[in-house]
This record gives C-alpha cells, structure tokens and sequence, in this order.
C-alpha cells in the first residue's frame, strides 16, 4: 500500500493527559512544558480545558497558561477544550485560536462524563460554535468512545453518526474518532473509519487512542491505511479518563513518532525534544511515565 509522506501530530497530554493528576502541577511548569513542545517542533497542541474549576481542578488555571505563554510561532496552534457557553466566553476573552468539544457516542459515558445527554450536547453545539466562529476561534470536534464503552457496550456507526451528523449541523468539519475506553481493535478501526470517510466526505478525520489494552499503535497503523493523517498522543503516555476508571493514557507521543519516522514518514517532530519534555513531566509527577522509548532510547 502506499502510506503518507506526513502526518500530522496533535499533542494532548497537557490538557486530556495531566486533567486525571490529583497533585496540582504549577502553572509556570505547564508554560515550561508547553514552550518545550513547541521547541521540538509540536504545531498542535491541546493546551488546556474551559471547564468549572470544581470538575477538574487541575486545569482551573487556563488563563493563566494560555496568557502567561507569550507569543506563538507561527504554524503552532494552542487549542483548549470547552463544554459550554460559559466555556467559549472564556476562551475567546485569552485569543485562543481553536476551541475543542466533545460528544460521547455512549449515551452512559456522555451523562457520566458531562451530566448530560448526548441530545442536550448537540444541541449546546449550536450555541458554542457561532460564539467561536463570531470571535475568530476554529471549532474541531471529538466523538468519545467511539469504538466501545464500558457501561453501555458495544457502540456501532450509527451511534457515531448521529453525533457526527450534530457536529455537522453545527458547522464543525474536523472531528477526532476517540477510543477512550482503549476498547477498539485494528479490523474495527478499519472498518469504522471507512465507513465514515465514505458517508461524510466533507470532514476531516483524526484518531485519539488510548493504549489501555495495548493496541493503540497497532489502531493507528490501520486508522493511517484507512486514509487518516491526524494523530493525536500524549507526551510520555500521560492520561486516562475521569469517567472510565481504569483507563489509561494515550499512545505515547514519543513511540508514536519513533515507530513513524522508522517507516519513513514525516511528522516536524524531535524525537529527543519530546523525550526530554517526557523526563521534565516525569520529575514532576515524581514517577516514571509508560511511554517506551523514553527509556529505551531513539536509536534505530
């Protein structure tokens, strides 16, 4: 088959990665890790959540993160999760240029995850996208357990699709297929995002693993001969998911940028870069993160 020249890598570890860390990280820790990201080459990167302070008070500092990192270079978009209207206002008032929201294909997930329905979510969609696009802010959406939950079980395409078709009517064109639970399997991503390209031509489509049972690179492969080229990972493997105990982090940026370059494909990324943003999070946290090749080594 013929695989791409580039793809494209969205980092999240600062936002979907350090959201699940009860120890509070200082704010000018997250600005350090965030410039250091961006030194080794990350032009996308969820940089932190809108959401009450009281549901993740880890990321209660995002104005500070987002006005305290100065200048972007340009190519480099910082972009920030929100939930609601009062989500958007607060982003539009730091100049963030891209707002993220996520719709759960489980009806369970999306009641324990946002308290609320996946209907009631849509429809907040409606409200959220015309304040950003009226404010300048690019709009991008997220369909979490997309390949399986759970509590509720298998989820199918159609289950996908309705919350595509809201992401739609709601004018947003890129949207993130999100394994949260780390329950989909290679034939099933195939299938899946066949399907959909198929279906909805129009959008852009990214993947977001995460590496519970071990098959998240093994996922990307497949999702990357499906035709997509937007990846999204964490540094050092950091992550999980409040409302799936037991749920761990994403693929590792690091080993997915190891196992792609070793194919010969591009992504503007230092390997070593993003190892040595790993070992700054790492002496953080005070304990050592999953990703392999950080501890591995780089070398072929």
């Amino acid at each position: 088959m013929q695989w791409p020249d580039y793809v494209k890598i969205r980092e999240v570890g600062l936002r979907d990665g350090l959201q699940n860390e009860d120890r509070f990280v200082p704010s000018q820790t997250k600005i350090k890790l965030l410039r250091a990201l961006i030194r080794a080459g990350v032009s996308a990167i969820e940089a932190t959540s809108f959401v009450h302070p009281r549901a993740i008070p880890q990321l209660s500092d995002a104005e500070v993160i987002l006005e305290g990192i100065g200048d972007i270079p340009n190519g480099v978009v910082l972009s920030a999760l929100v939930g609601n209207v009062r989500g958007i206002q607060r982003a539009l008032e730091t100049g963030v240029r891209e707002v993220m929201v996520v719709v759960s294909a489980s009806e369970a997930h999306n009641r324990a995850n946002v308290k609320m329905s996946v209907s009631r979510s849509l429809q907040a969609l409606k409200e959220i996208s015309p304040l950003a696009s009226g404010g300048g802010t690019g709009v991008r959406g997220a369909v979490a357990t997309a390949f399986g939950c759970p509590d509720q079980g298998k989820i199918d395409s159609g289950q996908v699709s309705v919350v595509v078709e809201g992401m739609l009517e709601a004018g947003i064109r890129e949207i993130t297929l999100a394994d949260t639970a780390g329950l989909g399997h290679p034939r099933q991503v195939y299938t899946l995002v066949k399907e959909l390209a198929a279906d909805y031509p129009e959008v852009t489509w990214a993947l977001h693993f995460h590496d519970t049972r071990g098959l998240g690179l093994a996922n990307i492969i497949t999702g990357i001969q499906a035709g997509v080229t937007i990846l999204e990972s964490s540094v050092g493997g950091i992550g999980g998911c409040p409302a799936i105990p037991g749920a761990t982090g994403n693929v590792p940026t690091e080993d997915l940028i190891f196992m792609l370059h070793s194919m010969g494909i591009r992504t503007s990324i230092d390997l070593e870069g993003i190892v040595c943003c790993t070992r700054l999070l790492e002496e953080t946290l005070g304990r050592s993160l999953p990703a392999r090749v950080s501890h591995l080594g780089c070398q072929r």
